[in-house]
């Protein structure tokens, strides 16, 4: 490569670079806490939140991914297909003995799916049945803004930008044919809409959603240095991150980019 063609390919890296940075702010400017809405809660698993690990989303162990017990199942009203996977929401107890006074909210993320339950009334155990909007927060995080006695409780909600630390994370599933990645880690929006996976020896692929917050590309990528450009749902900012993966890349792995949606 000549000094020149070096030269030019930073500039256009800084240009776009700076093009995304003056996006970011513009956008995610734009986005902030929605209005409160009414809903209900309840929880699951016990007070070491392990039954909360796994989840719909696909986010494994969410002590080792960076989700802690702060997390909440949503009905599939709010669930969206798996398209709402990383947002986050501050939940409050609203007109309740049970309620604890003085704490004005809590602020969970969405990791998990509370599906629906045909055998049971919607007013009446059925709590997730659509058309209801409904959080089964794990254990610890309902017992910050109610007592764990009362089963259910009536909440208001709303959704706010994710505060992360560090960049996203892509842990990659599948084969050298068949890349599956779970998305982790999103800031901003703290969702995913559109995905796209560059090869070292590719343009870019558009990838398909698969379920929670995973993404596929059927293509033959192994031995490439891979790069992803990434959507959210909810800003629509669009953020590129190159050679988060090395050409020797594996499955079974997590990479993790230095930016991040703010």
């Amino acid at each position: 490569m000549t000094a020149t063609s070096l030269l030019s390919r930073r500039f256009n890296f800084f240009l776009i670079a700076s093009i995304l940075a003056i996006s970011s702010k513009l956008t995610v400017a734009n986005f902030r806490p929605s209005q409160w809405y009414s809903a209900h809660a309840t929880f699951y698993g016990d007070e070491t939140a392990s039954a909360t690990m796994g989840g719909a989303c696909g986010y494994g162990n969410l002590f080792s991914t960076g989700y802690g017990t702060d997390t909440a199942a949503l009905s599939t009203t709010l669930f969206n297909d798996g398209y709402a996977c990383g947002t986050c929401f501050q939940i409050k107890c609203d007109q309740s003995p049970w309620c604890f006074t003085g704490v004005p909210y809590t602020t969970v993320t969405a990791t998990n799916l509370c599906p629906p339950n045909w055998s049971e009334d919607s007013n009446d155990g059925g709590w997730c049945n659509p058309p209801r909007v409904h959080f089964d927060m794990a254990k610890p995080a309902f017992m910050k803004i109610a007592q764990w006695k009362a089963g259910i409780v009536p909440v208001l909600y709303r959704r706010v930008p994710c505060q992360k630390t560090g960049g996203i994370r892509f842990a990659f599933q599948g084969n050298a044919y068949w890349l599956l990645v779970y998305v982790m880690n999103v800031g901003g929006g703290g969702d995913v809409g559109q995905m796209w996976v560059q090869g070292s020896g590719t343009g870019w692929i558009s990838m398909s959603h698969n379920w929670g917050a995973s993404f596929q590309a059927f293509a033959n990528l192994g031995g490439q240095t891979l790069s992803f450009k990434i959507t959210s749902c909810t800003t629509m900012e669009t953020i590129v991150a190159w050679n988060v993966a090395p050409a020797n890349w594996n499955v079974g792995l997590t990479y993790e980019a230095d930016l991040n949606f703010h």
